[in-house]
């Protein structure tokens, strides 16, 4: 898996930006959301990538409870409605698979699914996790992202299998 990871990791931050997608299943429950925040390195020996998920995301108590979670991106300018659509709706109150059209596929290590008309994935598992510290935090970027204190907690999840469809 190593060499998948290094070859792998700048497409995701090429990617990442214009979205991706989270998912997460935790018992009978699933659901995917959009996410262009995130960083891939490589931290206590294990390749790892970082998420952040806001506590009043349905997609957050999925997490929690989990403990894993997958990112699946699609191929550059692909899937852009999907994306839009997985990034307004909650999974409270709609399945994001079956609205977005998209197929929940098994994924290769993790109970979580992966997005199957996408082309890149990364399964992980939540090695670390912290609630951001508004106190910590540049003032420049709490008054820009965080107005109405809904603070990310941020996920540390080790990379357990990556792999490419293209």
């Amino acid at each position: 898996m190593e060499k998948e990871y290094y070859n792998l990791s700048g497409q995701m931050l090429q990617q990442l930006p214009a979205g991706a997608f989270l998912s997460v299943k935790a018992a009978d429950r699933a659901n995917t959301m959009t996410i262009g925040w995130g960083a891939i390195g490589f931290i206590w020996q294990r390749p790892i990538i970082l998420v952040a998920v806001r506590p009043s995301r349905y997609t957050f108590g999925l997490i929690e409870e989990a403990g894993q979670f997958t990112v699946s991106l699609p191929a550059s300018n692909e899937l852009k409605k999907e994306l839009a659509i997985a990034g307004t709706k909650s999974g409270r109150d709609v399945d994001k698979f079956a609205a977005c059209g998209l197929t929940a596929q098994p994924a290769k290590e993790i109970e979580s699914p992966v997005i199957k008309e996408c082309s890149l994935f990364f399964e992980c598992k939540v090695v670390y996790k912290q609630a951001l510290d508004p106190g910590n935090l540049d003032e420049s970027i709490k008054a820009k992202h965080y107005s109405n204190d809904d603070y990310h907690t941020m996920y540390y999840g080790e990379i357990v299998a990556c792999y490419s469809t293209k």
